[in-house]
């Protein structure tokens, strides 16, 4: 069975891949949807081309990751594409963020995306390829954003390793590093309008993000970044000190 496999599918980019991918992807015999809406999932798996199989889960949860080790190994699929979506942020100061928020964004964004991308591997076909979703917030630390632009670097750091030990394998990694995108990330990253305004300018739609990231899975690329002006801040965090460009931006204001 030759299946591709998404987590954080129910909303934003990672709906948006389960969508391009379907339409792509011709030789997929199943798309594993995964997240923890299943109304949600019951929509989008509507929409696909492919069959849809829908997997309820909080990746948060250990119990929840062995679950989805177990389905791969009662399946034994062979998996032609990983992506993974999965993953929250919460803007405002560290020390005044809920237990529960702080260290979830390590749980999620870090533990949950390292543990699927370590169950799915023994299932991965040659010429396969995984993407991770990290974020130009991994280019540099964000005070107010620490955590999650921390946890994005973790991402960005693992995938442009891993990409090069499973060379061997022909298995491509592509970390994908958006800037704002569009979508309902900052309903729940800043409920009460506390991030920086320039940030909404530069909101780009989904459907590009994925667009591009999946054509840099393709070629093989390890980095995909959509637009110049999250181009210019990847530049910029290589050439100038991340000290000097904090205290320019936060500094300043």
């Amino acid at each position: 069975m030759n299946i591709a496999i998404i987590t954080g599918a129910s909303s934003g980019i990672g709906e948006e891949f389960a969508l391009q991918i379907s339409n792509k992807y011709s030789d997929l015999d199943e798309i594993w949807i995964i997240a923890r809406r299943k109304d949600r999932l019951e929509i989008l798996s509507d929409k696909l081309r492919a069959k849809a199989r829908i997997l309820t889960l909080d990746l948060a949860l250990d119990s929840d990751l062995r679950q989805f080790k177990n389905e791969l190994d009662l399946i034994s699929p062979s998996v032609q594409i990983l992506v993974n979506c999965a993953g929250f942020g919460k803007i405002g100061p560290f020390a005044l963020g809920s237990y529960e928020e702080e260290v979830g964004m390590v749980n999620v964004n870090c533990k949950a995306l390292t543990a699927v991308t370590y169950f799915v591997l023994p299932y991965m076909k040659e010429h396969g390829s995984i993407i991770q979703i990290s974020s130009a917030a991994a280019f540099l630390p964000q005070p107010d954003f620490a955590v999650y632009a921390a946890s994005k670097a973790y991402v960005l750091s693992f995938s442009r390793a891993l990409k090069y030990e499973l060379h061997k394998r022909k298995i491509n990694v592509t970390a994908i590093c958006p800037g704002p995108v569009d979508t309902a990330f900052f309903d729940k990253a800043d409920p009460d309008n506390q991030g920086k305004q320039y940030k909404k300018i530069f909101r780009v739609k989904p459907q590009k993000v994925v667009t591009k990231a999946l054509k840099d899975s393709t070629l093989g690329n390890e980095l995909s970044i959509y637009g110049w002006p999250m181009k210019c801040v990847f530049a910029f965090s290589k050439i100038l000190p991340h000290k000097l460009i904090l205290k320019l931006v936060y500094e300043t204001h």
